[in-house]
């Protein structure tokens, strides 16, 4: 199976979808998957869409996280290491995956994750990473990792705790407890209960509606959000003064301005890098 095969990377006008499509291993991430990925998102920083969706290629599986398989050769190098007590050959592969993942959630614009299937381990955590969640109604989610004396590595451990909480990140990493949508959405660790196979159609749904607005101002609104939370509070409402500054002198805010006293929708140009 070609890398394209493996994961696709599709426009829809302003919105762009990272579909992952191994399904015979529930969209597990290998090392083609992980070239793959740095692939797409190379793609993505040269032609920014407005936002972007990830999403699984069927309802087998959101993503089963890392291919822990005998015929991975990430998986036989670990366990070589391992075997020898020598963390060399372990540590360029949990920073290689941190930073793909990195990659991909720091985008300048929304990350939308449509769990359409069930996300365990990596997969997990990778939906965690991206701003908005969307979930089928009858998809899992399952910190899975300590069940193979494992622990979170894709940055999901320090994205839960600051997402739900440490106590209840605490619950959901060291029990490894499946968590179902409604459950997840009363914790705040998704955002939408979809109705079963309409998690990725809601989501672009979300996506078209947020590419309505300014791309200059949300970009800049999604800056704030990402950053605020690791700030002082001083620096956190500098930030938030600087880049309103910023955007206003941008100029974009005139075209929703015209449009709103004209009683029209704005028609925001697309930002020329």
């Amino acid at each position: 199976m070609g890398s394209e095969s493996i994961m696709s990377l599709d426009y829809t006008g302003p919105v762009a979808t990272i579909t992952f499509n191994r399904p015979d291993r529930r969209n597990a991430f290998n090392e083609e998957m992980w070239s793959r990925l740095e692939e797409i998102v190379s793609r993505l920083r040269r032609n920014l869409p407005r936002i972007v969706v990830v999403t699984g290629s069927s309802k087998v599986a959101f993503s089963a996280g890392f291919d822990v398989n005998p015929d991975n050769p990430q998986v036989s190098g670990l366990i070589e290491a391992v075997e020898k007590h020598n963390k060399g050959p372990v540590e360029p592969i949990i920073r290689r995956i941190r930073e793909a993942v990195d990659s991909l959630v720091s985008l300048p614009v929304p990350i939308i994750a449509a769990i359409n299937g069930n996300a365990y381990g990596g997969g997990a955590e990778l939906a965690i990473r991206c701003d908005i969640r969307m979930m089928d109604a009858d998809a899992v989610i399952c910190f899975s990792e300590v069940r193979l004396g494992l622990m979170t590595d894709w940055g999901g451990g320090v994205a839960l705790a600051r997402l739900v909480g440490p106590s209840r990140a605490a619950d959901l990493i060291l029990t490894a407890r499946k968590v179902r949508a409604e459950e997840a959405l009363s914790m705040g660790l998704i955002n939408y209960v979809c109705a079963p196979g309409k998690a990725y159609e809601n989501s672009m749904e979300l996506a078209e509606k947020i590419a309505k607005n300014g791309p200059r101002a949300v970009r800049a609104a999604l800056e704030l959000i990402r950053k605020s939370a690791y700030l002082p509070l001083d620096k956190a409402l500098e930030l938030e003064s600087t880049r309103a500054i910023d955007l206003i002198a941008s100029g974009e805010c005139l075209y929703g301005i015209s449009a709103f006293l004209t009683g029209k929708d704005p028609d925001f140009p697309d930002i020329e890098d």
